[in-house]
């Protein structure tokens, strides 16, 4: 778009140019901010995939030694007894005006052996530590997806203003300093060309 060389263009021009300033710096300041939320957020979640990996090996021998003591007929038994479905709750959260979804459990995900719901005294310590770590994986895993949701919202957004910094950066921002550029070089020469007809005109006068 061809721009008139005015002084009330090149006025209009100087403001936007400040506008676009202000407009970078407050991003890369929110980009900043989630940036280090992104971080704090990645260490808890990583050990939370950590503390699953470990309790799961764990979990897996706790349950061949089961297997071998009491049976697979039997645990599959106590399975379908201690069976039982969680009440779980899909909230919406925000930080930093970013909205992302956390999970909330209305009950205890792991159970003390008298609550789960079978003869613990009869079965050996196997089986309760097996279930006590498979329970705990259940609840930590549940802990996690708010951490992915959290992390995957936190890194697109801080990929969009990236972007969006970029684009003001390399594009607007160099187009507008072009601009005035310009516009102030053509306001200059027209003005010393008017001081200089002036100046012959007052010279013809005298």
């Amino acid at each position: 778009m061809i721009i008139h060389p005015t002084r009330t263009n090149l006025l209009i021009l100087k403001e936007k140019s400040r506008s676009v300033t202000n407009s970078i710096g407050i991003l890369k300041a929110r980009r900043q901010a989630l940036i280090k939320e992104f971080l704090n957020t990645t260490l808890p979640f990583l050990r939370s995939r950590e503390e699953i990996r470990k309790t799961y090996g764990k979990a897996i021998e706790e349950l061949k030694l089961s297997l071998g003591h009491e049976g697979k007929d039997c645990i599959e038994s106590i399975t379908a007894v201690t069976k039982r479905e969680l009440g779980v709750e899909i909230n919406e959260k925000s930080i930093w005006g970013l909205k992302y979804r956390d999970v909330v459990v209305h009950e205890t995900l792991v159970r003390s052996p008298e609550e789960r719901g079978y003869d613990y005294l009869s079965t050996t310590p196997h089986l309760d530590e097996c279930t006590h770590r498979f329970e705990s994986i259940v609840a930590t895993m549940l802990e996690i997806s708010t951490f992915e949701s959290k992390l995957k919202r936190l890194g697109d957004e801080i990929l969009r203003i990236t972007r969006r910094i970029r684009v003001l950066e390399e594009r607007i921002q160099p187009d507008l300093r072009n601009q005035i550029k310009t516009i102030s070089q053509y306001i200059g020469e027209r003005e010393r060309e008017a001081y200089y007809r002036l100046k012959m005109f007052k010279g013809k006068e005298v």
